[in-house]
């Protein structure tokens, strides 16, 4: 998938041996992004940046803006805090600009791009607080303009602070309904896509967005349909992208929809759409490399761990678990180098699941360790300030383990007691967060200990 792209480096190199000053490989054309491996696309920010900076610059917004688009991009693929902030001080400086030259598309455009780049950080660093910081910036861009690029997108960014909110609370009908209120701005982002290449990839990431969202309905309300939409959704995008020049995104809406598939198989117990899809994922895998996009290759990798990880639950088959042991270990390898991320708090919590179900089905006490150990390690690692609910999923897990220990061993020697501990630990912070499912976890498991304790 990536060959034209190495073909576009090569290119690039023999244009810079040349001694031809240069302002990136791209020239701010944002649809060249895809084809930059990670390395790269750091090395076309800082270029971005240095163009934007010139004294001799023209239209100096537009080249923060530019530059804006490429650091949120690198974000995206690293989880790195410090390329989010650049984007989001790019997209404000950019803002500025446009708005001392009464250029008010600009303006709206710029505002859209620090709201993106603020949802990006809700998203990745699993901070609530930066969605109200751009659904503020959203709806003055909205009010700011009636038509172009930045309408549809602030409709869109809208729309998925709002079903964020609701995935907690919306029911089947009140889902399906939301979910089709994205037509409006996708169809105006398509229509935007025949004069602007770059709007093929923004229209394909409203639709990830839709897809994303009835995912998260689909696997609460354990509905079957309102996950096959999300996979038709997501194969719908797939299918609008060219993956040769839009490889990123051409891969990111074969995970999604094969995530979709997995989370069905395991919603209403279908081992068929299961396999399904963890094969899409290992797909999907398949045409992403690690350099390329660090994060997204992580995500798969956790992704497709989640799916083998109910495969094995569903037919109860060690194997499954080794191999999702190998998946969430593939991922630590880069999740290891961005300790803050959720993702990597809920990547050893499962791990740990993994291996304790694991050394259950084949009785070997030496995998329980290993993975009592790492999730010591894990909770070392985590803040229970900075991170509550996080801190809290651990505190759970590490129970899990201490619960696997005692059915395997049939003796207790101080782990019911610890485990009562953590339960009661993470119980209180998941109802201080109002998260109900988790609060019925702990407490289910709180009361397995307590029966377990009369029985001893």
């Amino acid at each position: 998938m990536f060959e034209l792209g190495r073909e576009l480096r090569r290119f690039f190199a023999a244009d810079r041996s040349k001694g031809a000053p240069q302002d990136g490989l791209t020239g701010g054309d944002s649809s060249l992004l895809e084809l930059l491996d990670c390395r790269m696309l750091a090395q076309e920010a800082k270029a971005a940046d240095i163009a934007a900076g010139r004294i001799s610059a023209k239209d100096k917004p537009r080249r923060r803006l530019e530059a804006a688009i490429v650091w949120r991009e690198v974000a995206r693929r690293t989880g790195d805090a410090v390329a989010l902030r650049k984007a989001a001080a790019g997209a404000e400086t950019a803002a500025a600009g446009f708005e001392t030259a009464h250029r008010r598309d600009g303006w709206a455009r710029a505002r859209c791009e620090q709201a993106f780049s603020a949802l990006l950080g809700a998203e990745i660093f699993g901070d609530p607080g930066l969605n109200a910081a751009a659904e503020a910036a959203f709806k003055e861009a909205r009010t700011s303009v009636k038509g172009g690029l930045a309408a549809p997108l602030a409709d869109v960014g809208l729309l998925a602070i709002e079903g964020r909110r609701g995935l907690d609370r919306l029911d089947a009908p009140e889902a399906v309904a939301f979910a089709q209120r994205f037509t409006l701005p996708i169809t105006a982002l398509d229509n935007i896509a025949k004069r602007v290449t770059a709007a093929r990839a923004l229209a394909a990431e409203a639709r990830l967005i839709r897809a994303d969202l009835l995912c998260g309905f689909g696997a609460r309300l354990k509905d079957g349909d309102m996950l096959d939409a999300a996979a038709r959704e997501a194969a719908d995008a797939a299918e609008r992208l060219d993956n040769a020049y839009e490889p990123l995104t051409w891969v990111r809406s074969k995970i999604l929809h094969g995530q979709a598939l997995a989370l069905k198989g395991e919603a209403v117990g279908d081992v068929d759409a299961l396999a399904a899809g963890a094969g899409a994922l290992a797909m999907a895998l398949d045409n992403l490399t690690r350099e390329h996009s660090p994060l997204d290759w992580a995500r798969t990798q956790v992704a497709l761990a989640q799916a083998l990880q109910a495969l094995g639950e569903a037919s109860s088959d060690a194997r499954a678990f080794e191999h999702a042991v190998s998946c969430y270990d593939r991922a630590g390898l880069v999740l290891k180098e961005t300790p803050t991320l959720p993702l990597r708090g809920a990547a050893a919590g499962s791990r740990a699941v993994c291996l304790a179900r694991q050394a259950e089905l084949t009785g070997d006490r030496a995998v329980l360790d290993a993975a009592e150990a790492a999730m010591k390690i894990e909770l070392a690692n985590l803040s229970p300030r900075r991170d509550p609910v996080g801190w809290a999923l651990a505190q759970l897990h590490l129970a899990r383990l201490y619960e696997a220990r005692m059915g395997m061993t049939g003796r207790e020697t101080g782990e019911r007691a610890a485990a009562l501990m953590a339960l009661d630990a993470a119980l209180d912070v998941f109802a201080d967060h109002g998260l109900r499912s988790l609060s019925v976890l702990a407490a289910e498991a709180i009361e397995r200990m307590s029966e377990r304790r009369v029985r001893l």
